[in-house]
């Protein structure tokens, strides 16, 4: 088990953060944006840690005390959830409930990811933090139980609830539209599916942010801007510079578009009142993405 001792750097000590399913769109994310110079990052996956081991969490959280905690892991796969749902609430929900056990006992900070879809999508205006929630899959659900454990078992917490995010290594939207980009294939999109992309990068930044200040709570944190998935697949293709047949249909004659609420757009309502960050248009995410793909 990797061990962590004290590090400080001229004379500070640097802070600890223990990031959870660190080989994830999100968990890469970090590890890009963070300073080394001033984090210590303590990077666990299901190789190296299983979270829904209560054990095992606790022991590594006793040993490496992190200052700050960011879960990153979660089974995502909506389909998945719904074929295995005592699997998606033990990693959804024990997972983060284990974590949190261990962000108290050491008095750490947690940073708990979730997701539009504890909403059930039939609103017509973007979803604030204090919206009622209504999950209508396994998945949501499952998320949804994993926030409440974070806020039973730790005050200081950071809930952050995002949507269409996509990022390096994912099996996201964009990744999915530029491989069937590659073999040439047509492709159906729903037109009948609105959100916000959002950058794992973007949203990294704005963790990194967050984890040191005392602003705990609930957030809502995607790119601004609304589009639907056909939109979206639309502009991943121009600045790809690929050309295909692109259908817009509604969602149960999608190729890449499982059932999720059909209205997922959120509110980032706590920051703006707060006036301490503003996300960025989610077009100049994406290109900010691409660019770095081709670079790749």
């Amino acid at each position: 088990m990797y061990v962590s001792h004290t590090l400080y750097q001229g004379g500070r000590k640097m802070l600890k953060v223990w990031i959870a399913g660190a080989n994830g769109q999100i968990g890469r994310a970090l590890n890009d944006v963070l300073d080394p110079m001033q984090i210590e990052t303590l990077n666990t996956d299901l190789d190296e840690l299983d979270i829904t081991d209560t054990d095992e969490v606790i022991n590594f959280g006793s040993i490496n005390r992190p200052d700050v905690i960011i879960n990153c892991t979660g089974i995502t796969d909506t389909d998945e959830c719904e074929k295995n749902p005592e699997h998606a609430y033990r990693v959804n929900a024990l997972g983060a409930r284990n974590l949190s056990i261990v962000a108290r006992k050491c008095g750490a900070k947690i940073v708990q990811l979730s997701t539009d879809d504890v909403f059930d999508g039939k609103s017509k205006k973007p979803y604030t933090e204090f919206d009622d929630t209504n999950p209508l899959t396994v998945y949501g659900r499952s998320k949804r139980a994993g926030e409440n454990y974070v806020k039973e078992f730790t005050h200081k917490h950071f809930i952050i609830r995002s949507n269409w995010v996509y990022g390096k290594g994912g099996h996201n939207f964009v990744n999915r539209v530029l491989e069937t980009a590659e073999k040439g294939q047509a492709l159906s999109v729903a037109s009948d599916q609105f959100g916000s992309p959002t950058s794992a990068k973007d949203l990294a930044r704005m963790i990194l942010y967050l984890i040191d200040t005392n602003e705990y709570g609930t957030y809502h944190v995607t790119c601004s801007g609304v589009c639907n998935r056909y939109e979206f697949a639309t502009e991943i293709l121009r600045l790809a510079g690929k050309e295909i047949e692109l259908r817009s249909v509604p969602t149960e004659q999608s190729d890449l578009s499982s059932v999720r609420p059909p209205y997922a757009v959120l509110d980032n309502f706590i920051l703006r009142i707060i006036e301490v960050y503003d996300m960025p248009d989610w077009k100049a995410s994406l290109k900010e993405y691409m660019d770095e793909r081709t670079e790749d």
